[in-house]
């Protein structure tokens, strides 16, 4: 590991300078084994603990009512607003659960009214978005299309987003084997979605990466929801914007991998530059200046050198001059040395819950047969204990003295309880006229 120093080899320059609920009506997608929630053909995924509540199985989508999406976000209750967009794109996301009897911390992604006036629209949409499952994805479970409200429920990710632990992080940066991972994961997400041909997604940016319970990053599935009349695909500053965007408003998927390419410089920043700004740093191979100063140096100068040149080809002005997304893939994966280092550690937030477990049942132990004494205190037939010490011969020259001690206490103590229990005078009765 060394500190990387100003003369990086090999930069590639830009030419120039993102009712209850009911199982939606849609077929299941086809099967692709090499990007699926239950087998993937990618490098494993690095430990992580077990599977808590907000992993549960990822259900169908399913259409909800307004009704179930109030109850669950507590009447829409400002407290419970994770995201919102500004007046520009007044859209918010709230957190919440679902009631029941498998109850789900959900993300509520609320929209503008008339932002989708076209129900069927809105609900076809989302039923597309919503046969998209994989690990690498916040998937999209259900949606509300009641009167002029359109809603869309996805799982909750309750670690925050990329941009918080980047640019307003509190208690530690995220170190570099964490942001590679991260790049990569998101990378393999974007791959799967192009697999499912899903290839566009919508203004890419660091407040799309979220981290679920056990710290792994994860893409939101809402970029992928084609955005209402306004027409805009790009809310963020157009500094960010790929520039063929600019140029005709089209978003196509050589624009998806610009926004990666910015995606990444965020990582190695730890702020946002935009792209302009520091491609002519790294034409000036100035990349001290690009590279994020609180890493302190911790980081490997030819993993920083992949990456820079990675971020450079995304950015490039002319869409066909871009590489693929399997080329990113291709190129990220090598570079995940800490692969067996769970994600909440290297992030820095805490263990997540370890599901409760039964005690273990008890070893049964071998059956042996009752003695005498055994069988009569088994069935608490004081007669019979009485009799079987008598017929031991006690004898006071026998045993040390704590053990003569206790037999003659106990003898005594039975006698009496024997005199009582067969006595007609025991005062000590029950109702019905036994003794007790």
């Amino acid at each position: 590991m060394g500190c990387c120093g100003s003369s990086l080899r090999s930069w590639v320059h830009a030419e120039k300078p993102p009712a209850p609920r009911r199982p939606a009506p849609s077929s299941p997608p086809p099967h692709r084994p090499s990007f699926t929630l239950k087998a993937q053909k990618a490098a494993p995924p690095p430990p992580t603990a077990a599977r808590g509540e907000e992993e549960q199985e990822v259900p169908a989508l399913a259409e909800f009512s307004l009704a179930e999406l109030r109850a669950a976000t507590d009447g829409f209750a400002a407290g419970n607003i994770v995201s919102e967009s500004g007046e520009k794109a007044p859209n918010l996301v709230y957190r919440g659960r679902l009631r029941g009897a498998a109850p789900r911390a959900i993300a509520v992604k609320k929209f503008a009214k008339h932002a989708w006036p076209d129900p069927k629209q809105f609900a076809e949409e989302a039923k597309g978005v919503g046969k998209l499952r994989h690990r690498r994805l916040a998937n999209l479970i259900g949606y509300c299309c009641d009167g002029d409200e359109r809603l869309l429920v996805a799982e909750f990710m309750s670690n925050d987003t990329l941009a918080k632990h980047l640019f307003h992080w509190e208690n530690q940066t995220i170190e570099w084997a964490m942001r590679l991972r991260v790049a990569y994961y998101i990378a393999e997400a974007l791959g799967y979605c192009s697999n499912e041909e899903r290839s566009l997604y919508h203004d890419l940016n660091a407040y799309r990466v979220l981290f679920d319970e056990n710290g792994d990053p994860r893409l939101s599935c809402f970029g992928l929801m084609k955005n209402s009349r306004d027409g805009k695909s790009y809310s963020t500053n157009l500094a960010y914007t790929p520039p063929e965007y600019l140029r005709n408003g089209r978003v196509t998927a050589e624009s998806v991998i610009f926004s990666f390419g910015t995606v990444l410089l965020d990582l190695l920043s730890g702020k946002r530059i935009p792209p302009s700004h520091a491609l002519d740093m790294i034409r000036s191979r100035n990349i001290q200046a690009l590279m994020d100063s609180h890493l302190e140096g911790n980081y490997s100068t030819e993993e920083a050198t992949t990456l820079v040149n990675l971020a450079s080809q995304c950015l490039q002005y002319e869409p066909r001059d871009r590489p693929d997304i399997k080329k990113l893939v291709s190129i990220l994966e090598p570079l995940q040395t800490k692969s067996e280092v769970p994600s909440y550690v290297m992030l820095g937030v805490p263990k997540p819950d370890e599901p409760s477990k039964a005690p273990p049942s008890p070893t049964p132990q071998p059956q042996h047969p009752l003695s005498p004494m055994g069988e009569a205190c088994s069935r608490m037939d004081l007669t019979a204990i009485h009799q079987i010490l008598v017929s031991m011969h006690y004898r006071d020259d026998e045993g040390s003295n704590e053990v003569k001690s206790i037999v003659f206490c106990f003898q005594h103590v039975l006698s009496a309880v024997l005199y009582l229990h067969r006595s007609p005078h025991c005062s000590y009765r029950s109702k019905n006229g036994h003794s007790r």
